[in-house]
């Protein structure tokens, strides 16, 4: 009980010039096992993990670490925050629209883990188990260990297992044909995988700085069975095999220096590197296989000097250079016989340059402004079977202004020219061969979508935890990234990726914590989010408007919690909302309907470094659903379209979880 009126204590403290800090006793009454337990229960802020967008600068996340990103990109943040043991943090600092000396990374809220300093030894040694509803057994194993070696800090972690792929799963469905002819569909699928992680870190004093040097290693393997039994009036048996390997490995480094009190210095490298085979047999009355090996790399040089003028006002400038390199080969048979494909084996390197200038003033104690000006310029060459070379260069605006009339308010106001960056996925082909989808061709020579943005948000907190903020968001798109036809050599039509156009994109989320004590559960927290999305462009076979493919245009999830320190004992349950998407390509449409994914869960501490936790995954067996219609040439000559309609239903998945925590 103590613990709960200090965390109480702690949240009135709050807001004071757009920062919130939230000290470990806030958490107390959770347990919290490390910094992503943490920052789940962090009122009126979600976590965002960033983009693998290639470079470092915009493919941040929305928290740092000791005010500095993690010098990692291929390791999820969630990942590393959750290696970061919660005796570690000594409080959180929740930034809202920006502060002077802190980069937001382009975001308008971000979250700031301040560690102690020292702290030992921690270890935490997990183990958890899955049982799936038609029987089948998995479980993975982490065993974790961080410390400090006088000055010096270290991190080790380990993480493997089995797991399973929850969108295949036995199922029906049927065919129609364009005569109306109806065939009943039995699904019987499921996917496995297996994985491996190894990673690393190590944090030393060095030339009057600090150094940190981290590594990870990662290894996964993927299999996707699925047979369909048709029934009368076609009576028959499909097969489909998908193997997916990929081995991928990261090192980098942050050196970090002050000179003086004012000025700082941080430099950053980091080198990545992915090997991908993947491997497609669909079999009916002939057999075709598709093959993809796919070899990228990406080395990141990073500098930024930052410089606070006073306390009101603080500036920085940088630079860094991304050299990318993608190597994929691709072939595909079918009865035994090679089609060509276009793009099919390309090499593709990407150089890209980028400087920017910051800087964050608040002329008040209720105003803040933070703005930034990036330059951009890539060079793109291209080898293989399209042997292409471009320049692009983009400026990119960003200023963001936050009015805060009261301290439980905050209104926020963004203006920024976002360039987007190009998938090297979609350079070399792609194949689903089990559906209608079939195989979709590369494409190197496309241009990055751009799309000017406005938003605004309103925040309001209230009952000293509680909090809601509701944002609407406007882009105006240029050189849209979508699908389009292409026509092979020998007059073959294939999909792939192509600029479409402009077009226009509006959001409207909402997202809200909400404390239950004034509502008679003491301990109690539901939090939830909600995302309505409206597109618009221009279709490339029927120059008709549609949304953009496979958007969602609705998305939400539920979340509660309710703490019983008395017990040792925390209860509740997540919600993920139903969603739908569809792709569009010139001779089908393909849509993917998901229903509510719910999982209560209870977890059980039996002694302060224990705990037990058990989920029933998905206990309303929600089902996914897909339906393609394919027409016999392009989309818009009127053709009658067949049509393949599917869904598959996993049911629940029992998963238990042991974990152990050592020192603190």
């Amino acid at each position: 009980m103590l613990s709960y009126v200090l965390a109480q204590v702690a949240v009135a403290a709050a807001p004071q010039q757009g920062v919130i800090s939230y000290p470990a006793s806030f958490f107390a009454t959770q347990h919290p096992a490390n910094a992503a337990e943490m920052i789940d229960r962090v009122p009126g802020f979600s976590l965002d993990s960033g983009s693998s967008a290639r470079g470092f600068e915009g493919s941040a996340g929305n928290v740092l670490i000791d005010g500095q990103r993690p010098a990692s990109k291929s390791d999820n943040l969630e990942g590393i925050l959750r290696r970061l043991p919660s005796a570690r943090v000594e409080r959180i600092d929740v930034i809202r629209g920006g502060a002077p000396g802190i980069d937001m990374q382009g975001k308008t809220v971000i979250a700031n883990i301040v560690r102690k300093t020292g702290g030992g030894f921690n270890g935490v040694a997990a183990a958890a188990a899955d049982r799936t509803s038609d029987g089948r057994v998995g479980g993975t194993t982490r065993l974790e260990a961080s410390g400090d070696w006088g000055p010096r800090k270290w991190e080790l972690g380990f993480l493997g297992g089995k797991g399973f792929d929850d969108g295949i799963a036995k199922g029906d469905g049927e065919r129609i044909d364009d005569h109306g002819v109806r065939t009943p569909v039995a699904v019987d699928a499921e996917g496995d995988i297996l994985n491996g992680q190894l990673t690393g870190a190590f944090e030393t004093p060095a030339v009057g700085g600090k150094l940190r040097l981290n590594g990870r290693l990662y290894s996964e393997k993927y299999k996707g069975e699925e047979t369909d039994r048709l029934g009368a009036p076609i009576p028959g048996i499909e097969t489909s095999r998908d193997i997916v390997a990929k081995d991928e490995t990261e090192i980098g480094g942050t050196f970090s220096r002050k000179f003086g009190d004012r000025t700082d210095l941080e430099l950053v490298g980091l080198r990545q590197t992915r090997e991908q085979d993947i491997g497609s047999d669909f079999t009916d009355t002939s057999t075709s296989h598709f093959q993809l090996r796919r070899e990228s790399s990406e080395t990141i040089a990073r500098a930024v000097l930052k410089y606070r003028v006073t306390d009101q006002l603080s500036t920085e400038v940088g630079g860094e250079s991304a050299v990318n390199k993608l190597n994929g080969g691709t072939r595909l048979t079918v009865g035994g016989q090679v089609i060509g494909l276009p793009a099919a084996n390309v090499q593709v390197k990407e150089t890209r340059r980028e400087g920017f200038a910051k800087a964050a003033w608040r002329p008040a104690g209720d105003w803040t402004l933070d703005a930034t000006l990036r330059y951009e310029t890539s060079e793109i060459s291209s080898a293989g079977d399209v042997v292409l070379a471009k320049t692009l260069s983009f400026l990119k605006p960003r200023a963001t202004l936050a009015w805060s009339p009261r301290a439980s308010t905050q209104l926020r106001a963004r203006v920024e020219r976002e360039v987007g960056q190009l998938n090297f996925d979609d350079f070399v082909a792609s194949a689903n061969l089990n559906n209608a989808s079939g195989v979709s061709v590369g494409n190197p020579n496309l241009n990055p979508e751009r799309a000017w943005v406005g938003e605004a948000a309103l925040e309001q907190r209230f009952w000293k935890s509680g909090a809601l903020t509701l944002t609407y968001r406007h882009f105006e798109l240029s050189d849209v990234v979508d699908r389009g036809p292409v026509v092979a050599a020998n007059g073959d039509v294939f999909d792939r990726p192509a600029n479409i156009g402009s077009g226009t994109k509006d959001e409207v989320a909402l997202e809200f914590s909400l404390p239950l004590e004034r509502l008679g559960a003491r301990g109690g927290l539901l939090r939830g989010d909600l995302t309505r999305r409206w597109s618009n462009v221009i279709d490339p076979t029927t120059r008709t408007g549609r949304e953009i493919s496979d958007l969602r245009p609705i998305e939400w999830s539920l979340h509660f919690t309710h703490d019983l320190p008395a017990a040792n004992l925390n209860y509740g349950f997540d919600a993920f909302g139903a969603w739908r998407q569809t792709s569009y390509r010139f001779d089908l449409t393909r849509t993917t309907k998901l229903r509510t994914w719910v999982t209560p869960f209870v977890e059980w501490r039996p002694a302060p470094d224990l705990n037990v936790r058990l989920e029933a995954n998905n206990i309303t067996s929600r089902g996914l659903r897909k339906t393609i219609r394919s027409y016999p040439g392009l989309r818009s000559a009127g053709g009658v379209a067949t049509i393949d309609d599917r869904s598959y239903q996993p049911g629940p998945l029992i998963h238990l979880r042991v974990r152990k925590t050592f020192g603190g």
